[in-house]
């Protein structure tokens, strides 16, 4: 049986124990969808500067009407859906010049852990560093990173995941979090199935 969730002052000093060997994933940029080619199945947000943003988007390439250029986006849900069931879904168009591309990107600094607020750009949708698991205050739901342990000097980061969990004891005393596939996640919602999850020490996990 887990034990308590818990509280900052439990977790170890990771930072001390993994010394040079912690492995930091690339963060997330934002970019004009005009400056590229491929934008099929690409994480996107559209807004307009000054307004806002709203993103967990992905679209598809380019169409021209009445000689402007339009972005077709649908909500990730929709699309993780047709992809999977291979069906016809309705995408809304939006202007090209209100479309911005996530993309990953070792620039990207990690974000800084202090509870303080950072003043951004209304010019365009800011960059996302990573940040520790251990440093967010909510997991369940947020896209997560997973990289390779220490000891590991092959291994990739592996992303299109999702926290399902808060961190809790394992059964081996780890600290850990429940994660499963970003499909599976949506998949969840749309059909009821629960996803297969993983167990993953909270230490080798980071929110995008």
């Amino acid at each position: 049986m887990s034990g308590p969730e818990p509280d900052g002052a439990d977790f170890p000093d990771w930072d001390l124990l993994a010394g040079d060997t912690e492995r930091t994933p690339a963060g997330v940029e934002l970019v004009p969808a005009s400056t590229l080619r491929d934008l099929r199945g690409r994480r996107a947000v559209v807004g307009l500067p000054g307004l806002g943003w709203r993103g967990d988007l992905r679209i598809d390439d380019v169409v021209v009407q009445a000689s402007r250029t339009y972005v077709p986006a649908l909500p990730e849900q929709e699309w993780y859906r047709a992809e999977s069931e291979q069906t016809e879904v309705f995408a809304p168009l939006v202007p090209l010049e209100r479309v911005w591309v996530e993309r990953v990107s070792a620039a990207v600094a990690p974000s800084a852990t202090s509870g303080g607020l950072g003043l951004v750009s209304l010019d365009a949708p800011p960059n996302r560093g990573p940040r520790r698991a251990r440093d967010v205050a909510i997991l369940t739901g947020l896209r997560v990173v997973r990289v390779p342990g220490p000891d590991d000097k092959t291994g990739k980061d592996q992303r299109d995941l999702r926290a399902v969990t808060e961190a809790y004891s394992g059964v081996e005393g780890d600290i850990c979090v429940r994660v499963c596939r970003e499909v599976d996640w949506y998949r969840w919602a749309w059909s009821g199935q629960a996803p297969k999850t993983l167990e993953v020490p909270i230490h080798l996990l980071w929110a995008e």
